[in-house]
This record gives C-alpha cells, sequence and structure tokens, in this order.
C-alpha cells in the first residue's frame, strides 16, 4: 500500500489539555479520506499540525514514505501539502490573482507580474472546472466562489495533496454539489484529499475511508463502501443518534413578529429586502428557506437593529421597534444567534466567560451599581457551558481558541439562556456535529413549547423541513409562498427557492393575517 502521509501516533497538548492523543492516520495515493469527529474532537488541530501550524510533542510524520519536520506551512507546501481553511485567508479588496500570488508573487525585472501570473490561475481555473475569473475582486463573489479561490492557492503553489477543513460548512447545496465534483475531478488528476467534515452524507457521497476521532483520541479507520451513517455518528459521538427531529404539534397563538411592507438596502444603496411580509407567532417555528444571496442578512440584520431600515416597519408584541440599536431590540424580547459568530456573536479575543456575559453584563445580578461582579460572570459561564455542552478549558480560555463548533455552541447558550420571547436562529446547526445538530433542534422545540416564537433562517432543506411549523420561502428579496413542511417536499421548495412561484400566490396561502 502506498501511503502519501503518514501520521503516526501524533501528540498534541496545550497546557495540561490533549487534544491529539496519539492518533494515527494514513492517506493512501489518489483517495479522498475523510476526517470524522464530534466539535473540539481534535480534526482542525490535527490538520494543522500536519500543515506546520502546530508542533506535535510526540509522534511522527512521513509523506511519501519519507520522515519529515513540518516546522511552518512553507514547509508543508514545499513538500506538496495545501490546506483549504475553513475560515478563509483572504483579503477582501484584493482580486482573485492578488491574493493568490500573495507571498510568493512573479517578478519580472523586479516588478509584480500579475498578468502572468493571471494566466496561469486562468489554466489552472480552466484545467479543475474551478469557473474562476483571475480579476474579481473577493468581496464583489460568492462565498462559494471565494472557496475555489482557496482551492486554486493550493493548486498555483503545486499542491499534490489537499486538506479541506469542514468546506462545506458556508455553501449552499447547489455549491455543494459542484463543491464534490471539484474534488473527484481532483483525485482524477492524481491528487490525494483528506477532508475533515461532520456531515455524514457528505462523507458517503465522496470518502474512500473514513479515520473516527473522539475526544482527542483515534477510534479507526473504516472503508466507506463498508460502513453506513448510523454506525458513523455512534462512532462519532459514541451513542445511538437520532437523525429525525421528534416534536409534537405547534400551538400557536398571537403574533410576536410582525414584518410590514419592509424594504432593506445594501451598501450600494440596492434593495435587497422588497416590500417584505412576515410573521411569527408564539408557540411556532417559522422557517426562512431559500438560496444564499436572497435577502436572507438583510432582512434579519434589519429586525435585530444591525442594519438601516428603508421603509416599512419591524413590530415585537406589536410594539414598533423599526430602527432601533441593538440593545433596545435585544431588551424588547429578542434573541438573536447570528449567521456569521466572528462578526456578530463574538469577540474572539475576550474569554468566552466574558462573551457568555456579552448580552447582560450591565444587568443584575452580574452588575450592580455600574461595577462588574466577575465571579457572577464565571458561574454563569459555567452553568451555559456545562448545560450546552461547550468543549472548552474553562471559562478563562479565550473564545478564538475553542472550535467553530463551540463558538457555535456557546453563542446559542447565550441567548437560549435569556428567555427571549422572540428567538431568531440565523444557521444556528452550521459547524455542528450530528449529535450537536440533535441537541440544538431539541432546544428550539423547547423555545417552542414554551410558548416562544422562533424564525429559524438555514441553507439546510432538511433542517428547515424537520424543525419548522411554517415555511416562508424567500427569493429576491421577497417571500414567494408560505408553506406547510407537511404539505410539500424538498424538490418543491427548491422549485419556489429559484424563483418559480405561482404570482398569484405570493405571499402564501398559509400566511397569517
Amino acid at each position: 500500500m502506498e501511503y502519501v502521509i503518514e501520521m503516526l501516533n501524533i501528540r498534541k497538548e496545550f497546557g495540561n489539555f490533549v487534544a491529539n492523543d496519539n492518533i494515527t492516520l494514513q492517506l493512501e495515493k489518489g483517495e479522498i479520506h475523510a476526517l470524522l469527529g464530534e466539535n473540539g474532537a481534535g480534526k482542525s488541530t490535527l490538520m494543522n499540525v500536519l500543515f506546520g501550524l502546530y508542533q506535535p510533542e510526540g509522534g511522527e510524520i512521513r509523506v511519501r514514505g519519507k520522515k519529515v519536520d513540518i516546522s511552518n506551512p512553507n514547509v508543508a507546501n514545499d513538500l506538496g501539502i495545501g490546506m483549504v481553511h475553513q475560515h478563509f485567508m483572504l483579503v477582501e479588496n484584493f482580486s482573485v490573482t492578488e491574493n493568490i500570488i500573495l507571498g510568493s508573487e512573479p517578478t519580472k525585472m523586479g516588478v509584480t507580474n500579475k498578468k502572468d501570473a493571471a494566466q496561469k490561475v486562468a489554466k489552472l481555473s480552466e484545467q479543475y472546472g474551478l469557473n474562476v475569473d483571475p480579476y474579481a475582486i473577493i468581496e464583489d463573489i460568492s462565498v462559494g466562489m471565494q472557496q475555489r479561490v482557496e482551492i486554486l492557492k493550493t493548486l498555483y503553489r503545486g499542491a499534490e495533496i489537499l486538506i479541506f477543513d469542514e468546506p462545506t460548512a458556508s455553501l449552499t447545496p447547489q455549491e455543494i454539489t459542484e463543491l464534490i465534483q471539484i474534488m473527484k475531478r481532483l483525485i482524477a488528476e492524481g491528487k490525494s484529499i483528506i477532508l475533515i467534515t461532520h456531515k455524514l452524507k457528505e462523507i458517503m457521497d465522496v470518502s474512500d475511508r473514513v479515520t473516527v476521532i473522539r475526544k482527542g483520541q483515534g477510534i479507526g479507520t473504516v472503508t466507506t463502501a463498508e460502513t453506513n451513517p448510523n454506525e458513523l455518528a455512534a462512532l462519532m459521538v459514541g451513542r445511538q443518534v437520532t437523525f429525525k427531529t421528534e416534536k409534537g404539534p405547534a400551538h400557536p397563538t398571537e403574533e410576536t413578529l410582525t414584518v410590514q411592507d419592509l424594504v432593506v438596502e445594501d451598501y450600494r444603496g440596492i434593495a435587497k429586502v422588497k416590500n417584505l411580509n412576515l410573521n411569527v407567532r408564539k408557540g411556532e417555528i417559522v422557517g426562512i428557506a431559500g438560496i444564499d444571496g436572497n435577502g436572507q442578512s438583510e432582512l434579519i440584520e434589519a429586525i435585530t437593529g444591525l442594519r438601516k431600515v428603508k421603509s416599512g416597519k419591524v413590530l415585537i408584541h406589536g410594539k414598533d421597534v423599526t430602527g432601533m440599536k441593538p440593545r433596545k431590540v435585544t431588551e424588547s424580547g429578542v434573541g438573536h444567534i447570528p449567521q456569521d459568530r466572528h462578526k456578530h456573536g463574538l469577540v474572539l479575543d475576550f474569554p468566552i466567560g466574558h462573551n457568555i456575559a456579552l448580552q447582560t453584563y450591565y444587568m443584575a445580578p452580574i452588575s450592580k451599581s455600574g461595577i462588574m461582579d466577575y465571579n457572577k460572570i464565571t458561574e454563569k459561564a459555567q452553568q451555559i457551558i456545562k448545560d450546552f455542552d461547550v468543549r472548552t478549558q474553562g471559562p478563562h480560555e479565550p473564545a478564538r481558541a475553542l472550535s467553530g463548533g463551540n463558538q457555535q455552541k456557546a453563542i446559542i447558550g447565550r441567548e437560549v439562556d435569556r428567555n427571549p420571547d422572540l428567538l431568531i436562529a440565523a444557521l444556528p446547526t452550521r459547524g455542528l456535529d450530528v449529535g450537536a445538530i440533535e441537541f440544538i433542534h431539541s432546544r428550539l422545540i423547547e423555545q417552542r413549547d414554551n410558548g416562544k416564537a422562533v424564525l429559524l433562517i438555514s441553507f439546510e432543506l432538511d433542517e428547515v423541513m424537520n424543525v419548522s411549523d411554517r415555511i416562508a420561502v424567500i427569493h429576491d428579496g421577497e417571500i414567494v409562498d408560505v408553506v406547510i413542511p407537511e404539505e410539500t417536499t424538498e424538490q418543491q421548495l427548491g422549485l419556489l427557492m429559484a424563483g418559480h412561484a405561482d404570482k398569484d400566490k405570493k405571499g402564501g396561502k398559509h400566511s397569517v393575517e
């Protein structure tokens, strides 16, 4: 058997915390090898060791049979190893080509030769079916296209072994399908891939073998064709997992959120939300289904006070909160799980305990006469860390040091703990494993059953279908229909999301007037 990568008994410690406890992973030439584990299991840490971002305390790494010391990412690049990170390493106001050549700029007579570089980028893009414009500016292209730029960065540097870290976390279903085709083409061209993921369907669709790690320890490696999602889920979390969300019928009462004729513009003055009407009642979960970029972000930011409203109204319990500051909206009984946890959810350099207190630091019992009680902050943080299974060394660990999924669980815990009348959950399970998804869905349903209103925004159709009581389909900034999950299919939803709606039904036959 020809292994292009062998990670043998790798041990990585952070103080007294053992992130990788003697883990072994072997990558065969020409295979897609999935690395599966819960949030905080040590997947990204192990790959950061392989890419030279971390130095292990024990074990050895072999590349094409030769023992190597990967002291930094430049060494990894020289060995033909490239990494596509979950959070992209791109300069937003640079072009595609400028980002790809950054740090290895080709020069002619001492001047950076962008023209030749752009031609090489275009050739690579065509070779691997990436369809990337070398001259496009990063901030002007979709998340899926930005990911392709990251892939091109590795290929430009000659990578033969590619590490994909949670590559589908931010992608639409269509982009996920396209990425899988790209990965298969890379394999056909002779590359080898390690795929970090917690999405079992993708593992079954694309991988050849799977290595499972749990709480920093290697559980074993299995051949994908010889396993199934239930077995993988049990290996990952150490127990049987229920994939179907269990919930009884909803008993909605009066409206909590009312959105009337809302118009919201982006920074260029272009309307992204267009005369939108929506309502969410006590005791129900309303899901918003739509392809990314159809006004979801602008809608949520307008409701929560993060974005200025052009016209229309947002009402909470009949009270007009349009244009209020975010704190005032929060105090009106709104909880917000933001879709971008780094931009709107956390202060990454703050301890996770302080992040948990961000919404309530000025209130009793944490604050008294304007003075914060840090012992109370620690107590509250420890309670939420325990209740929401946030894998951390403690309240004083910087938020930046937590895995993406554990950052998400801390935010969800903070918002749910406040017991808001309206909980806005934007991509609440993004980056979470099956066990955590099961837990979060149960908490959203628990909020509903306690008489709260829940607005769920998700790009995962199965999540919207399983959790929602009503589904509002958004396309081009408008609600084109409101449907009942039990009376529709994913295919019908997909058509509505793509704009194939009966114009006479716009606004929804199941909307509440």
